[in-house]
């Protein structure tokens, strides 16, 4: 097993040491470590340079976190690919489990696993809502999203059959890409936490973006029209995304924007039809 370790990185070189660090401390080492810089104008490059010169590290134009996870998956050259946000760092067992758990099930091309979160410096439990779980678990993807960038592994040959992140979301681009892979593929859980998530500091995507259902929706909408999924994985596609966009709708109502709440009513309106239209038995 030859894991290549991804890591986007944007201005944060006063907690991507953490990161790096972690993966360093790994009991299983990877084949290969890359980060790829999007853009920072930060001391990162001057941080890898420093104390990481075996790392592979690129810098490019500040294109998005899509594009650099993207970037690193075509510079990787390993057979399984770990991801890891520069603000979170996992725990040293964390790939020597997943590789334990894979060889366990050689058919599953996809590993998460539990995760210990900290918001605003102290230690928080997830909300029943964030529930992980592992096996066919598209309907737990729908709501929201239910793995972490940073607690996953994957095959290769994944990317190859759904394609790479959507460079044209702004965010959510991880839940898009588990909508994309779970309606194909089982996925192997860890029920012993393996990563530290953080939150609560400012430059997270969630704080800069109103409304993140918009993108859930598009992402709903790209997986209701693909035509690999079955039939029943479309039907409750389509009921997610005519909730999602009623409580856009509402919210954008209370926001005074009504041309966008008139745009997801008219969207709530047309897929509840569509899916009056579906017949159950036609997978």
């Amino acid at each position: 097993m030859k894991i290549s370790v991804i890591i986007p990185t944007h201005n944060r070189a006063h907690i991507l040491e953490r990161a790096l660090r972690s993966v360093q401390a790994q009991g299983l080492e990877p084949f290969e470590i890359i980060v790829v810089d999007d853009g920072s104008t930060d001391e990162t490059p001057d941080l890898v340079g420093r104390l990481f010169p075996d790392i592979h590290y690129i810098w490019q134009e500040n294109q998005g976190v899509s594009n650099a996870r993207n970037r690193g998956i075509e510079a990787s050259k390993g057979d399984w690919l770990a991801f890891l946000d520069s603000d979170d760092e996992w725990l040293p067992t964390k790939l020597a489990a997943q590789k334990l758990a894979l060889e366990a099930k050689p058919a599953v091309k996809i590993c998460h696993s539990e995760e210990i979160w900290i918001r605003n410096g102290r230690r928080v439990n997830a909300m029943k809502k964030h529930a992980k779980t592992g096996g066919y678990i598209f309907n737990q993807c729908l709501p929201l999203c239910v793995i972490s960038p940073s607690s996953v592994i994957i095959h290769r040959t994944i990317f190859d059959q759904v394609g790479l992140f959507d460079e044209t979301l702004p965010a959510c681009e991880d839940y898009d890409l588990w909508l994309r892979i779970c309606a194909r593929h089982p996925v192997q859980f860890i029920e012993t936490p393996q990563i530290i998530k953080y939150g609560g500091h400012e430059d997270q995507l969630s704080h800069r973006h109103w409304g993140m259902d918009r993108f859930r929706i598009r992402a709903l909408e790209k997986i209701i029209q693909d035509p690999g999924i079955s039939t029943k994985n479309r039907q409750a596609a389509i009921k997610t995304l005519v909730k999602k966009a009623g409580i856009f709708a509402q919210g954008a109502e209370k926001r005074g924007k009504g041309q966008q709440a008139a745009e997801y009513r008219q969207k709530q309106q047309d897929y509840l039809e569509q899916s009056l239209c579906t017949l159950p038995d036609s997978a």
